[in-house]
Formats: structure tokens, sequence, C-alpha cells
């Protein structure tokens, strides 16, 4: 990963729906100062985009390999992605895809 400004997407696997994955990622997002998103697919997993400090970022796929108390995370599908030039502000839910 390059120092600075960073973007990752990922999908979480397991049982991370109907356990307040979503509420936690943001939740740890916002502590982290991340902007970008977290929704439920409807496959069952969930899914993240966060843009901010490269070491930020690193936290929050290692907070979403624990998840909260009651998750069970099978895997994580993990994936840089080049800056689109937008800045977005904040970290919130968004709905299922």
């Amino acid at each position: 990963m390059s120092v600075g400004r960073h973007i990752a997407q990922f999908r979480v696997f397991g049982r991370v729906q109907g356990v307040g994955f979503r509420h936690f990622v943001t939740v740890v997002a916002d502590d982290l100062g991340l902007s970008g998103w977290v929704r439920n697919r409807s496959d069952g997993s969930v899914e993240v985009r966060a843009e901010g400090a490269e070491e930020a970022v690193v936290a929050l796929l290692a907070a979403c390999n624990e998840g909260p108390r009651a998750a069970r995370v099978a895997r994580i599908e993990h994936q840089d992605l080049p800056s689109d030039g937008a800045a977005p502000v904040g970290f919130h839910a968004r709905p299922t895809l």
C-alpha cells in the first residue's frame, strides 16, 4: 500500500448480517477519521469502501477481521482502488445491494 490517501474496498463473508456489523464498521471508521460507506449485500456479505490515511484503512480492515462480538468472519476479499478525484466526507451505511 502507498503512503498518504488510500482507498480500499472489501467484502466480509460469514455471519456478518443481523449482528450489528454495519454499525460496528461505521463507529470504527468514524473513530479512525475515514470516509466511505458500508452496506449489506443480498448474498449475506457486507461490503465496505473506505478512504483515508493508509494506516487508518489498514486498521479498519483489521477490525473487520474481528467484527462485533456476535459476528463470525469467515473471510475478507480486499482490493485497493485508484483515487477517483472525489473527496468524500464522513462514513455512512448504505441500503442493501
